[in-house]
């Protein structure tokens, strides 16, 4: 019988304490690791293996989190989880508008990461509840089985985040839907950031979707719905 597959997830810190923990938490989870400690090194592993999930630091030598996280998204759509010794705001939403999909703050559970990134698995394997079929419409394309969204013919290049709530808007496409309904499905119950992170997504979404923008309206005081 073929061996079940194993979710492999790369850790990046130039600490080699947190990722001997997170590689021996990560391990008791069921997952490979492999591991870099740097962001140079990080990105020369992307394009050498395919990762189901990375785990990466943003304060580190040769090349910082943002940046590998930058040279990292020209040419792989995987998730990414951001971790930094500093909380603010500023680092939250640089993370997520260069594509990351979620973000811890040191000091961290482990156990609490690992959760993180089953919530991240079961978004990408669409175990979260059944996919309804590719959205048409004038020119727009959405694929959410293949996750590919066109339009008018040409492929949409979204970030991971951009497609889970493009996605959760059409699932949902007409009914009014909150901030917080919208976060705690895309992000995750245990979000605890700005909502601005939402509208920034919201923003960049818009302007992938070019003409069709307006299918995204904002509903003021409550939150937004797709027509």
């Amino acid at each position: 019988m073929a061996e079940k597959y194993r979710k492999k997830i790369l850790i990046v810190d130039d600490e080699p304490q947190i990722r001997e923990i997170i590689a021996k938490y990560a391990a008791f989870s069921g997952y490979l690791t492999d591991e870099a400690e740097n962001g140079m090194k990080a990105v020369e592993k992307c394009l050498a293996t395919g990762y189901d999930l990375i785990i990466m630091d943003i304060m580190m030598p040769e090349l910082d989190g943002f940046s590998a996280l930058r040279e990292i998204r020209k040419t792989s759509s995987v998730p990414v989880i951001m971790l930094s010794a500093r909380g603010e705001d500023y680092d939250k939403i640089s993370g997520y508008e260069l594509g990351a999909d979620d973000y811890v703050t040191k000091p961290f559970s482990p156990k609490v990461l690992m959760l993180k990134c089953e919530a991240i698995f079961r978004r990408y394997d669409g175990t979260g509840g059944a996919k309804p079929p590719a959205y048409e419409s004038d020119g727009l394309v959405i694929d959410i089985n293949a996750r590919i969204v066109t339009v008018d013919g040409v492929r949409a290049e979204l970030s991971p985040k951009e497609y889970d709530l493009l996605f959760y808007l059409v699932e949902n496409r007409g009914v009014a839907l909150s901030r917080d309904r919208i976060i705690t499905a895309v992000w995750g119950y245990d979000y605890y950031g700005d909502e601005r992170t939402l509208d920034t997504h919201i923003k960049l979404l818009r302007k992938s979707l070019g003409r069709h923008s307006d299918k995204i309206v904002t509903l003021r005081g409550l939150g937004y719905r797709f027509d």
